[in-house]
């Protein structure tokens, strides 16, 4: 009888140990131009592994500044490659960042008597009074946004007109409320289920802004704390079904 017993229990722990399906959550800081794929990438990642995924979502300087002041983050997916690597600069991440795919930043209005054009120069309009653009000092596609205006010589014409938002979420906002009458934003935002043909947007060519390469590292607290729900999500990014969900929504992957 404590033969069987033993055997019982030895049988459970180890089918317990391999099962294909391990029950658990793992929080990802998300940088907001990921905010409609990562829901797409959630949703694949829950159906297949039974771990509940809570994403925080925000831009990806404040996401460092929290992951750094403690934050309970176990994967963090940026806009960039520079917030990640200060975090593995700063022993706040177990690897150097890992990119998973580029953006592409698009110009983009929900005025109907607004039409966007590649060359920028319809932001000198007197009619274009307010363009949304994500604050450059914590989001990367406001860093590209200014150097697209740069690379065209309009940056100090139209610097009056900028209005900050302290994402791209907040920069999104600000176009689909009117609030602004035009604005950058990533070209995942209007490729998403949710805002697919509200407002018209025009591709900015790719070589007037640095690549938008976008990286992600497992953090010190997911590595301590949630190790394998960690590796999971963080090798899931990587997977030909991720990737195909990321182009989906305009990104270039490998």
């Amino acid at each position: 009888m404590k033969k069987n017993l033993l055997t019982a229990i030895i049988t459970t722990i180890t089918f317990a140990s391999f099962s294909p399906v391990d029950k658990g959550k793992v929080t990802v800081a998300v940088a907001a131009n990921m905010q409609y794929a990562m829901n797409a990438l959630k949703d694949k990642f829950e159906n297949e592994t039974g771990i509940k995924v809570e994403v925080i979502l925000s831009s990806s300087g404040k996401l460092t500044q929290q992951i750094q002041e403690g934050a309970p983050y176990d994967v963090f997916v940026s806009a960039d490659t520079k917030y990640p690597a200060e975090l593995y600069k700063n022993k706040m991440a177990t690897e150097s960042p890992k990119v998973y795919a580029k953006g592409l930043l698009v110009l983009w209005t929900s005025r109907t008597d607004l039409r966007p054009k590649a060359d920028l120069k319809m932001l000198l309009s007197a009619d274009v009074k307010k363009i949304a653009i994500a604050n450059p000092k914590t989001a990367p596609y406001g860093v590209a946004a200014e150097e697209a205006l740069k690379y065209y010589g309009l940056f100090d014409q139209v610097q009056g007109k900028l209005v900050y938002g302290e994402s791209i979420s907040q920069a999104n906002q600000y176009i689909t409320t009117l609030a602004a009458d035009i604005g950058f934003t990533a070209k995942s935002v209007v490729l998403s289920d949710e805002l697919k043909g509200k407002g018209t947007w025009v591709d900015i060519d790719r070589k007037v802004y640095s690549p938008i390469s976008q990286a992600a590292v497992i953090t010190k607290h997911g590595a301590e704390t949630n190790k394998a729900a960690s590796e999971k999500f963080y090798a899931f990014l990587y997977s030909k079904s991720a990737r195909e969900i990321l182009k989906k929504f305009g990104y270039l992957v490998n």
